[in-house]
């Protein structure tokens, strides 16, 4: 008797036990959850149509950096943003501009900031650090102090590098002046991701026998003239990622045409406008991608979920017009490789 009735008590306790240990899994699952749909961006649905406030800073006027602002502002229109308020500034080169843009937005009521380019990013992100600052078109982020590590942003800064192979462009000029021993760079060295560049060019052509001579100009004024200094000392000219240059192109182009000295970029825009060929991205692409992480931004997902992306699809650009012109002939197989051809 007695034993049964212990049995039974210790059943009774025993089912108890498990009741209690399923009621505390259950409370802990649900708690859990509640904790994780909190926690989560996308939990609360964000009102695309509402009138966010983006301010967009370009360092210059010239194609590429156009098409990537207009590539921002369509993925955004695309992904369901359509009141956004833009506060398109351009520094027009001028690097107190520049800095004197950045104090604006700092002191506006913006969602969103927005560096088009090296100058203009390392501008926003000294002035403004308690609302997130995208960049783009920055070709080093890391030298140019923007972030410390691309894998984690650590601050309120993060967005999409333009970095790209130097090595191709100067296979180029190889392929194209195959006699060539020395390769003339203009650049801006007031811009640290034309320095950057300039750097890698001079170690990638140092393992291919080549020199890369170096043509500084501080503005887009001095172009012409570190174009012309290159005469003599250089069989070919390239101009990769630096906006002083680009947006001094045409005076580049003539020094190009009148010496024979073909001109190799780092942009489909500047085959287009006269450059021999380039190895480059398509920037309206990258202001897409650059959207993209601008509409994860302004649907709540913090900076520090955010790392650095970079552009992707490398493509090949080609000018036999402006080849005749400096020149050189373009070979077939070149020619069938190109994604654009002007």
């Amino acid at each position: 008797m007695l034993r049964s009735v212990r049995i039974a008590v210790l059943m009774a306790l025993a089912l108890a036990l498990v009741a209690a240990v399923v009621a505390g899994c259950g409370s802990s699952s649900s708690s859990s959850s509640e904790s994780s749909t909190a926690a989560s961006p996308s939990a609360a649905a964000v009102d695309k149509t509402q009138a966010f406030k983006v301010g967009i800073s370009q360092i210059v006027t010239h194609p590429a950096l156009d098409a990537t602002v207009n590539g921002i502002k369509d993925e955004l229109t695309a992904q369901g943003f359509t009141g956004i308020e833009y506060d398109l500034q351009n520094a027009e080169g001028d690097m107190a501009t520049t800095a004197s843009i950045a104090q604006k937005f700092a002191g506006d009521d913006l969602d969103l900031a927005i560096g088009v380019a090296t100058p203009t990013s390392q501008a926003l992100a000294k002035a403004i650090t308690d609302r997130p600052v995208l960049f783009t078109a920055v070709t080093d982020p890391v030298g140019a102090g923007l972030v410390k590590d691309p894998n984690a942003p650590s601050g309120n800064v993060t967005g999409v590098s333009d970095m790209q192979p130097v090595k191709p462009i100067l296979e180029l000029v190889q392929t194209l002046v195959p006699d060539a021993k020395a390769v003339g760079m203009v650049y801006n060295a007031g811009e640290s991701n034309s320095v950057y560049l300039v750097t890698q060019a001079e170690k990638d052509a140092a393992s291919m026998g080549l020199t890369i001579v170096k043509a500084p100009a501080g503005t887009s004024a001095e172009v012409a003239q570190a174009a012309q200094s290159l005469i003599g000392r250089a069989q070919a000219i390239m101009v990769i990622g630096d906006n002083t240059a680009v947006s001094a192109l045409e005076s580049i182009i003539k020094v190009a045409q009148q010496n024979k000295m073909p001109l190799l970029a780092g942009d489909p825009d500047s085959v287009k406008r006269g450059a021999v060929a380039a190895y480059g991205f398509d920037y309206y692409d990258l202001g897409k991608q650059t959207g993209a992480l601008a509409a994860k931004v302004l649907s709540g997902t913090p900076v520090a979920d955010l790392p650095v992306e970079f552009a992707a699809n490398l493509q090949l650009s080609i000018n036999e017009k402006a080849a005749a012109a400096q020149g050189v002939t373009i070979p077939q197989d070149l020619i069938d490789q190109a994604v654009n051809k002007y």
